[in-house]
């Protein structure tokens, strides 16, 4: 998400060449299973890079913008000038009225004139360079969803979901307004502090808490987000053009994020609508002409991430066409052939499987291949096919879409939920990282993956990412993230020297308000608000399902005009035990998610506490469980038995899972509080204005941590001695910790027997470990045992979440136990 192109963002970027082992490919799990294959094991590994197969590369597309220009006729200017002062003073004075169908007008007398330009003084562009356009009527309809997402604000959360947003309520992400200079003096608000000349900072910040706000019904968010939407759409330019002029070229890009902030808007205050909507019709004629004139993507994260705002415009034609459904679907054409395209990337012979550090030609921030191993925007890749197919209808884009998916999380994925990416792709070794912003997009893509396709993997990786990935990176207070989150991370410390990463600096595990880079700052409020956002879809003509699970309560009419409220309390994933209360205007199906890993023999239905206890009947593909009931009044008891997973992870290394909770070893936790290191750049933003490098003002509440292990981290593990264990009692739902992702605060633990080994660190963190020999699967000893504590990964800011293993009956038969490991966790638990 850095802006590659300053030599500022390529700082401290260290020699990668050298010690990285060759990984094991992951065998296929409950967590890596699809409908359809991994990749021939001949593709892995790769030493040498694969021809591309793209439908446009980026010399190619600056080549043709610059034909196109050199090719229009001189006399623009001259009669542009003309028109300009026939029609500004009307259109101007159209512009500033109040009134919104005046305003409207002005649009579109803009557009109107703007496609006469084009058509009229603009050669003719060559015919290969225009995309097909659809010859659509005003009703030709989209594809439908699996499942039909529901407007935001009809779920609320309970529960420790509760208690997560308003700790981001009450922290970082709650108070960016106030203080953080990206935000409240951002160039969309006047300002002039920026990260980036992509202006994405405050679009990021604003996709994230308009969801944040209306989920909580929080005041206080809800007029920040109201106050700054007002401020951009009255100072949207005449043609159209939202947010600060840049001084080269527009970009696009900046304005995907703020238009799903809008999106979530209008759905959240329809009466906001008469605003929001022409002002959005406006940008997307400008955008549609931008496109057909081949401009609009001078940086490739537009051109990777047009997903996006395919889904945006997706929302608009079916919600608010305004006669401008032509447009609309034309745009959603021009995005993909302007853009990059992920099907060739999602395909044998094209698609890297090996772990990149190994590739020749290496594949640097200049290459070709970077704008899809880029870690983010793989993550928001990840829904392109689903996207493309609502208006494309080519069945052949899902499977495609589906062979992405499974790929990037086979071979580059971290057990965490999230992908491996410390700026690119490298493999699967857990000393590499995963970006804050990629956990938040992956569960983005994956949720709205499952409304489009219903494949329960998909909801199974949204989970995993929800309750692992993103906690681990958020301190419990949310005063502090990180950016990069590792499998394999002992301390969470500044990095002297040379470090394992591809592109981030030596604060890159640091937590705190900005440490390495400011945009997992203002992305990360999207994160869990979307998560809920997600957690309750309408099926067909009467049925609701309870898709991503957690407690929430929704209000909502199925096209049948039956309303529904349910409550679901709970502690999952903490506990096994989901209890609905329901109340129906008429009989309707309740539909619950089985996750793949459930274990049928403890899993049950039990309805209105009758006492009989019914087994689950999931769909095979899209997990669902229904349950027919009547009008009126009815409670739920719904219960998913879960069992200890312990899954292959590279270099003989395992991943323990109980659940959808990943389980690490708990190296104890201490404490250090840093000044803040906040992020400073040379160069100009996007304005033309110099960055603002003043220190702004902190809240008391911001400063850097470090954490440091107080017990040994080289420790194997013995999978058969694992033994699960909770503290909550078993029948009834009592009120979790809060912060629950907060050291020793969940419920759950598992238990084992270990020792420690020879490991010795690369660049300043535990190495990948030496592959074993063909047969063998255990280390060996260096230690006496010892009892160890795995506990929930997101509890736990350090940890060793990939752990080699040891039959200990062949390694120890004479060596005493040593319980001081386990038994000063637990004290430091305590």
């Amino acid at each position: 998400m850095q802006a590659w192109s300053t030599e500022e963002h390529r700082r401290n970027r260290p020699n990668s060449d050298a010690g990285h082992q060759k990984f094991d490919e992951v065998a296929e799990t409950e967590w890596g299973r699809m409908t359809v294959p991994p990749s021939p094991p001949s593709q892995t590994p790769q030493t040498e890079r694969p021809d591309l197969k793209l439908t446009d590369g980026l010399e190619s597309h600056r080549s043709q913008r610059t034909s196109l220009r050199e090719s229009k006729y001189r006399s623009k200017a001259v009669l542009l000038k003309c028109i300009l002062l026939i029609c500004l003073i009307w259109t101007v004075t159209l512009w500033n009225s109040s009134n919104a169908i005046l305003r409207t007008a002005a649009n579109n007398i803009l557009h109107e004139i703007q496609d006469w330009l084009d058509l009229k003084i603009h050669s003719p562009s060559p015919e290969s360079e225009i995309p097909q356009k659809p010859i659509a009527a005003p009703d030709v309809s989209l594809v439908p969803f699996t499942f039909q997402p529901l407007p935001l604000g009809s779920i609320k959360p309970l529960g420790w979901i509760n208690d997560q947003m308003n700790l981001m309520s009450n922290g970082l992400a709650g108070h960016q307004y106030d203080f953080y200079h990206i935000v409240e003096q951002s160039p969309w608000l006047g300002g002039y502090s920026e990260y980036s000349v992509l202006n994405e900072g405050f679009p990021y910040w604003l996709n994230g808490l308009v969801p944040l706000a209306y989920g909580l019904n929080d005041r206080r968010l809800i007029l920040q987000v109201e106050d700054a939407s007002d401020y951009i759409l009255n100072h949207q330019q005449l043609d159209g053009w939202l947010g600060p002029e840049p001084v080269g070229e527009r970009d696009l890009w900046g304005r995907f994020p703020l238009f799903l902030g809008l999106w979530q808007l209008v759905e959240a205050e329809p009466n906001r609508a008469p605003k929001i909507i022409p002002a959005m019709h406006s940008f997307v004629n400008l955008m549609n002409s931008m496109l057909v004139d081949n401009t609009g993507f001078e940086e490739i994260w537009g051109r990777v991430r047009y997903p996006d705002m395919l889904m945006t415009l997706q929302w608009l034609y079916e919600n608010y066409p305004e006669g401008n459904q032509q447009t609309l679907l034309e745009t959603m054409y021009l995005l993909r052939s302007r853009g990059l395209e992920w099907s060739s990337w999602w395909t044998n012979g094209t698609y890297i499987f090996a772990d990149l550090d190994t590739v020749q030609p290496p594949i640097t921030d200049q290459s070709p291949e970077y704008a899809f191993t880029h870690g983010v925007n793989a993550a928001q890749g990840l829904k392109a096919g689903a996207a493309i197919y609502r208006y494309t209808a080519d069945t052949s884009l899902l499977d495609n879409n589906r062979n992405g998916v499974n790929w990037t999380f086979t071979y580059h994925g971290d057990p965490a939920g999230s992908i491996i990416g410390d700026e690119r792709l490298s493999g699967v070794n857990a000393n590499r990282g995963s970006e804050l912003c990629t956990a938040v997009e992956t569960m983005y893509s994956m949720s709205y993956l499952y409304q489009s396709m219903g494949d329960n993997y998909f909801a199974d990786r949204c989970e995993l990412a929800a309750f692992n990935a993103l906690p681990v990176s958020i301190t419990g207070d949310h005063w502090g993230r990180q950016y990069l989150a590792l499998a394999s991370e002992p301390y969470s410390r500044q990095l002297n020297g040379p470090n394992p990463f591809f592109n981030v600096g030596e604060y890159g595990i640091v937590y705190g308000m900005e440490p390495n880079y400011p945009c997992c700052t203002v992305n990360m409020p999207q994160g869990l608000p979307k998560f809920l956002s997600a957690s309750y879809m309408l099926s067909g003509d009467n049925g609701i399902v309870h898709a991503m699970l957690g407690p929430a309560q929704v209000t909502a009419t199925t096209p049948l005009n039956t309303t529904i409220t349910i409550v679901c309390n709970t502690n999952y994933p903490f506990s096994p035990d989901l209890y609905y209360d329901i109340s129906a205007s008429a009989a309707f199906t309740l539909y619950l998610r089985v996750p793949s890993w459930y274990v049928p023999a403890n899993s049950s239905i039990s309805l209105n506490d009758n006492g009989a206890e019914y087994p689950l009947d999931p769909d095979p593909h899209t997990g669902l469980t229904p349950i027919n009931l009547s009008a009126g009044n009815s409670t739920v008891k719904y219960t998913l038995g879960a069992s200890i997973q312990v899954l292959p992870r590279a270099n003989s290394t395992v991943a323990v899972y109980h659940g959808s909770l990943l389980y690490a070893l708990d190296v104890g936790q201490t404490e250090t509080i840093l000044a803040p290191d906040l992020y400073n750049v040379t160069y100009a933003n996007g304005t033309g204005d110099p960055y603002d490098t003043s220190a702004p003002s902190l809240p008391p509440e911001v400063h850097d941590f470090a954490f440091t292990n107080s017990t040994p981290w080289n420790i194997a593990i013995d999978p058969s001695t694992l033994t699960f264990h909770t503290t909550a009692n078993g029948t009834n739902e009592t009120a979790l910790p809060n912060p629950i992702f907060e050291y020793g605060a969940p419920p759950t633990y598992i238990t084992g027997k270990g020792c420690q080994i020879d490991w010795p660190l690369y660049n300043g963190l535990p190495a990948p470990l030496p592959a074993l020999p063909n047969g063998t699967t255990n280390r060996v000893c260096t230690g006496n045992l010892t009892d160890v504590v795995l506990r929930p990964y997101g509890s736990l800011k350090i940890h060793m979440a990939e752990l080699p293993i040891v039959d200990l009956t062949v390694n120890i038969s004479s060596r005493p136990t040593v319980d001081s490991h386990a038994q000063k966790v637990m004290d430091l638990a305590n």
